[in-house]
Order: structure tokens, then sequence, then C-alpha cells
């Protein structure tokens, strides 16, 4: 499975970990994040993720900055992906089970280090249960 990545630098701690673990579990994972600590701009390093998940050069794509919110509204232009703030696995289970969420952001100022690797691993693990819920992930994409 082919995973994207990508951080500010209030995720670049929490991207190497996940880095880390995910490449532990065997994963392919791309690094479009910021290896520093200096400050960026987050969309600078969301864009190439979404567009992965977008054109399908990545299954799954994971993004993280200090709140998530920014990391999230710009992964969300992008037609095709399903970006999901999360701050708990509950949440990122519903999301993928309910929303289809193809994207996982990841507020690193709001979650602790082995809560954000528990998070991935629930994104990663849960399936999109389809049914009811296929129907109205159906209709978020706008069509001009």
């Amino acid at each position: 499975m082919k995973i994207s990545i990508g951080n500010d630098h209030a995720g670049t701690e929490y991207k190497f970990a996940i880095l880390k673990h995910l490449e532990a579990k065997g994963f392919t994972v791309t690094n479009y994040g910021t290896d520093s600590n200096d400050s960026v701009d987050y969309p600078d390093f969301v864009h190439p993720v979404a567009q992965d998940v977008e054109s399908n050069k990545a299954h799954f794509g994971i993004i993280i900055c200090g709140s998530g919110n920014g990391a999230n509204m710009t992964a969300n232009k992008h037609q095709g992906v399903r970006s999901a703030l999360c701050w708990n696995k509950e949440i990122v289970a519903l999301a993928r089970q309910h929303n289809n969420a193809n994207i996982l952001s990841i507020p690193a100022r709001y979650t602790a280090l082995p809560q954000a690797i528990e998070m991935v691993d629930t994104f990663l693990d849960t399936a999109f249960e389809g049914g009811r819920h296929k129907n109205r992930v159906d209709k978020i994409p706008v069509s001009c």
C-alpha cells in the first residue's frame, strides 16, 4: 500500500515517528513534509499529498500541522479527496467507516504522539462500510 505524508514545522516530530512506524509495517511512504522545525507554509507540503491521492498515486494520505485545520482545508480543495481532521481513534474510525476518508489530518499540538500513531493504525485498518453511507459520500463532489 502506498501512503503519502506531508507536514509543516509543527508536525515534523510526528511525521518522523509515523514514517518509521509505517515503514516498519512494510508500507511504501512518500514524504512531502518538511524535515525542519523552521516555520513553513503548510499548503506547500499538503498539496502534493492531496495530488497523490487525487491521481491515485497513493492509496491514502496523512497530513500534520499544528491544529490540523489548515492542512485539512487545503487537502479538501482537491477533487476526490475526503480529508478528515481527527483527534482520537473513534473519530478516525467513523471518518473511514461513514465518510470513506482518504486523508487523515492530525493536529500535532492537540494529540499526543502515541495517540497519533494509534490514529494512523485505526485509519489504515478501518474499511468504508458503504451501504447507506455510499449515497451520502457520492453527493460530496460538486459537479459544475
